[in-house]
């Protein structure tokens, strides 16, 4: 092969950071050709400012200088037109319009609501701890963000005042920790303003997160929802008819009566209660190793309990976590228990409840598969 024929084999190797394809493949190599030892590239970036584009620079060269006979590498960069970028958007949809792909009769990725029936029970770190403990275990995790009003996902991940790549109508989301995210407060002008939308318009909100995303090929979704029965408890059911709800409680079992209600919508509207978590449960005393139960007993339990009745089939109580210290201050500095404490009784609970939660209970059997 020639040095040419190096270097563009070289280039094929480099994927874009956000995008996750191959620089020739999303069209963004303009140009490239050798002379001397010197490789001269022009390089296309979808949009004007894109953040990445200093990582892009370093994987480039990277490349390009272990081809024999390249020492030095001359990058310029440029802009998609609008036509460009149209032919990404059609690239990374199939041809399709925007659509949501997890709807779709194909789609491989479990989608699962974390539910609660009121605020409060931890269900935003919960949701944040499972998807980077998921994330751990070698899956493709993606978290929405679907609390539209109380949004806090962004703090919990450590992604506070970032915004997504958009690429016209279609944004990348946001990675941290492995995890994909979108959160409604990415898209808000400041992070102090208020959201005050109603019905109709919260529908909406929900779908266009799910469809002008390019979330990529994803294991498990994990989606935040508000507290309570409400719209966008019933718009999931109505977008992803085959999303699997998690319902979280607290070990008081007033709570318990109260989330018993979120799979009760769910089980109406025709979604499987995968189980519930007991948080905020018992924890050891440091001195001691006495056990202190702040909230009481039995919440999650009864909860697993009231459910299985309802629906008629058995509802597990898929583990109960300890409340502790680490698990908020990780939260509150953007860094999962999971992550900044990872041998705690907290961050060993949810990951033994991973370890239940990523296991397929239905046959892939007749499914198409999106292999290339």
């Amino acid at each position: 092969m020639t040095t040419l024929e190096l270097l563009h084999e070289a280039l094929a190797t480099v994927q874009d950071p956000e995008l996750h394809r191959a620089l020739p493949e999303l069209g963004m190599v303009k140009s490239a050709s050798i002379s001397g030892n010197i490789a001269a590239l022009e390089i296309l970036l979808t949009i004007s400012g894109c953040p990445m584009k200093d990582r892009l620079r370093t994987d480039i060269e990277k490349a390009v200088l272990a081809v024999d006979g390249i020492s030095s590498v001359d990058i310029t960069f440029g802009v998609m037109d609008e036509e460009q970028r149209a032919n990404i958007k059609k690239l990374l949809r199939n041809g399709r319009e925007s659509f949501i792909s997890f709807a779709q009769a194909d789609s491989l990725t479990r989608v699962i609501g974390v539910a609660s029936g009121k605020g409060g029970v931890g269900k935003s770190s919960l949701t944040a701890n499972l998807a980077v403990a998921s994330a751990q275990k070698g899956l493709r995790v993606g978290i929405l963000d679907a609390d539209v009003y109380g949004h806090s996902i962004p703090r919990l991940m450590g992604l506070i005042g970032q915004r997504p790549t958009a690429i016209d109508q279609m944004f990348i989301p946001l990675e941290s920790y492995g995890v994909k995210t979108v959160s409604m407060e990415m898209f808000k002008p400041e992070r102090t303003d208020a959201i005050a939308y109603r019905g109709p318009l919260l529908h909406r909100v929900l779908e266009q997160l799910l469809s002008d995303a390019y979330w990529g090929d994803l294991d498990l979704l994990y989606i935040d929802l508000p507290p309570g029965t409400g719209d966008l408890a019933i718009s999931l059911g109505q977008l992803v008819p085959t999303s699997e709800i998690l319902v979280v409680t607290t070990p008081q079992v007033a709570a318990a009566e109260v989330a018993e209600r979120a799979g009760r919508i769910a089980h109406q509207i025709h979604q499987r209660v995968i189980g519930v978590i007991e948080n905020m449960s018992a924890y050891p005393c440091a001195e001691c190793g006495h056990m202190t139960s702040l909230f009481g007993e039995g919440g999650g339990e009864e909860t697993s309990k009231r459910l299985s009745q309802l629906v008629g089939a058995q509802v597990p109580l898929l583990g109960k976590i300890p409340i502790a210290a680490e698990l908020r201050e990780g939260g509150d500095a953007g860094k999962p228990v999971v992550i900044s404490a990872p041998e705690s009784p907290s961050a060993k609970a949810i990951s033994e409840i991973v370890s239940k939660l990523i296991v397929r209970e239905k046959s892939l059997v007749g499914v198409r598969l999106g292999l290339a």
